[in-house]
């Protein structure tokens, strides 16, 4: 694997900020110009929607997409009323952001969608200060901006025709589904964690971000001549998984399991696939670099929202078997009956479920990848 830099003209990309919603509720700070030039001065205003088209209150602008452009680049931004975020996380909430660049609206069936168009470079600005804290030290802040350049840019190359979709795999008695960009036909990528924390300027910037962010800039990580698909996270607990445990049946050298620790696995078995490894594995706490316990140095490198929640390496929730029947009808669909019996089926090599059997009084299912589990 190397860095690669290749200079090019920076494109604009298409962030999803909502999506079918009814109305939506913003302000502008600066005058913004719309696609026909009508100014539309710094305000409040509300967009709602009928008869397949968009009217932006008291303007008299009314289309099936709106096109709201700065007159001023440096000075005009608008702010989004509740956008959720942490969506389907414990921590989902709906917060009001703050973003450059342009506004489009755009009327579907299922609602209002509001997407910002913005370079990519400046988009990145905001990601590397929406995954982690700006406050985070240069290196740290110089590397994620490498890496989500990478992901970014991966995700946006033009499919080939012979690449499987993503989605559900259905079968006997099972149920595999992984997520890809399925959801994302009308941008191109999606604000939250789903792809990359894209918060605007609503998180603190610092002069370090930008210095990260230009020392950077245009540098990718490639593998065999082509860019790194690098998708990442926070905390891996202990191990990484593979490629395909997580998304489409398929490897990716560079995406493969690796301890995140100092030293060798001395005292735990191997293969994390084995259900007896697995346990003592999960049932402890082996050294490694992401296992922090210092508040000190969470506070400098994650935002406050992630630092809400005091255990990252191992952690444990206690559910009634009356919540676990409910939590099985309400998010997958599916009524088993009051449920007997959760048990793994397979397992990664990070000791992940990648299928996991669900037994109910009634009916019985396999339901997997990772992220469905």
């Amino acid at each position: 694997m190397m860095i690669d830099q290749r200079p090019a003209t920076e494109p604009v990309i298409r962030v999803g900020l909502l999506t079918a919603v009814p109305r939506v509720d913003l302000n502008l700070e600066g005058a913004f110009a719309s696609s026909k030039g009508i100014r539309v001065p710094e305000a409040a205003y509300t967009v709602t929607q009928g008869d397949g088209e968009l009217t932006l209150n008291g303007t008299g602008l009314r289309a099936a997409d709106l096109i709201l452009y700065p007159v001023d680049g440096a000075k005009g931004r608008f702010t989004i009323h509740g956008v959720t975020i942490g969506i389907q996380f414990h921590w989902e909430r709906k917060e009001s952001q703050t973003f450059q660049g342009s506004l489009r609206l755009e009327a579907r069936p299922q609602g209002i969608s509001v997407i910002n168009e913005i370079p990519i470079e400046s988009y990145l600005t905001s990601v590397i200060s929406s995954e982690m804290s700006a406050s985070s030290p240069g290196e740290l802040l110089r590397s994620h901006a490498i890496v989500s350049r990478s992901w970014l840019l991966f995700q946006l190359r033009p499919r080939v025709s012979s690449e499987p979709e993503a989605g559900p795999n259905q079968s006997l008695g099972e149920i595999i589904r992984w997520y890809d960009r399925e959801n994302h036909c009308e941008f191109d990528v999606c604000a939250d964690d789903h792809c990359q924390r894209y918060q605007g300027i609503t998180k603190a910037h610092s002069p370090a971000v930008f210095e990260a962010i230009n020392d950077t800039r245009g540098q990718v990580l490639t593998y065999a001549g082509q860019i790194c698909d690098a998708r990442y996270s926070k905390s891996c607990g202990g191990m990484t998984e593979a490629y395909g445990a997580a998304w489409q049946d398929m490897s990716v050298p560079y995406l493969s399991p690796v301890y995140d620790g100092p030293d060798t696995l001395e005292g735990y078995g191997l293969p994390l696939r084995v259900e007896a490894n697995a346990e003592r594995w999960i049932r402890s706490t082996p050294a490694a670099f992401c296992n922090i316990r210092s508040r000190e140095l969470l506070a400098q490198i994650l935002p406050g929202f992630d630092q809400e929640t005091p255990d990252f390496y191992r952690w444990r929730v206690d559910y009634t078997a009356e919540e676990v029947s409910g939590l099985v009808r309400d998010r997958l669909g599916i009524d088993c009956g009051p449920i007997l019996d959760l048990s793994p089926v397979l397992r990664g090599d990070s000791g992940r479920i990648i299928k996991l059997r669900i037994t109910g009084a009634d009916k019985s299912v396999v339901r997997g990848k990772e992220s469905e589990i």
